[in-house]
């Protein structure tokens, strides 16, 4: 297991409970429900893990594209979602092969920091291409440089406790530290960027950009970014 890609797509101890797992994907589809511009949207929530609550955002669009490079996510994603018309589940391909300006958001949460520098600058280029006039990128938990282990780790603490899971959040924290994750984190790195960095980032790539107070995810260390194309 040598890749981020090969990681997500086997068993993980990420979510330290099932009561986790479903609190944090019910948490980003409120949220990313609160962003969907009008009921007749197109959005793509680009590396949607799960999205075990993805209809909460489809109930709120006209069709909602879950995209996750893991074939054993988007099976589970699939079969979750059978009956969900307006549910697509596709692949990092079919992404590429959407139409120019086809889409009216595109939601990205916790994604870029398991990009490289080239392979970000490459997905910048092709959300640019496939957001229609006057679309919204989210780009959500962007991690700063300042920002390590320990800020995560009492982040997931104050969060499972308001949340009910703070005991399995102890085990889990000490579990994750032993697991795979920990040693693939060290050897291919995790992308970090500061506010500023980050908006040069989204400026560079053709879009106005600016930075939401609040992050979309547990950790208000990290950072959510809302960005529009800019107009030729």
């Amino acid at each position: 297991m040598n890749t981020w890609r090969e990681f997500w797509d086997g068993a993980h101890s990420i979510y330290v409970s099932e009561r986790h797992k479903d609190v944090h994907y019910r948490d980003v589809a409120e949220q990313l429900a609160a962003f969907v511009p009008h009921p007749d949207a197109r959005v793509l929530d680009h590396g949607s893990g799960e999205a075990i609550h993805a209809g909460l955002v489809a109930a709120r669009a006209r069709e909602l594209l879950l995209c996750d490079a893991a074939a054993s996510v988007r099976a589970s994603n699939a079969t979750r979602f059978a009956g969900n018309p307006k549910i697509k589940v596709i692949g990092p391909e079919d992404v590429e092969r959407l139409s120019d300006a086809s889409l009216d958001l595109i939601f990205a949460n916790s994604l870029v920091q398991y990009l490289n520098a080239a392979e970000f600058d490459w997905m910048l280029a092709l959300w640019r291409r496939l957001l229609a006039p006057g679309g919204i990128l989210i780009v959500a938990d962007v991690i700063p440089p300042q920002v390590g282990a320990a800020s995560d780790g009492l982040a997931l603490l104050r969060y499972a406790a308001a949340h009910g899971f703070l005991g399995a959040a102890l085990v889990g924290l000490t579990r994750t530290a032993l697991s795979r994750y920990w040693k693939l984190r060290s050897e291919l790195g995790i992308a970090r960027y500061s506010e500023p960095e980050f908006l040069a980032k989204l400026r560079a790539a053709g879009f106005s950009a600016e930075r939401l107070p609040k992050n979309v995810e547990h950790n208000p260390a990290r950072m959510t970014f809302r960005a529009l194309p800019l107009t030729n």
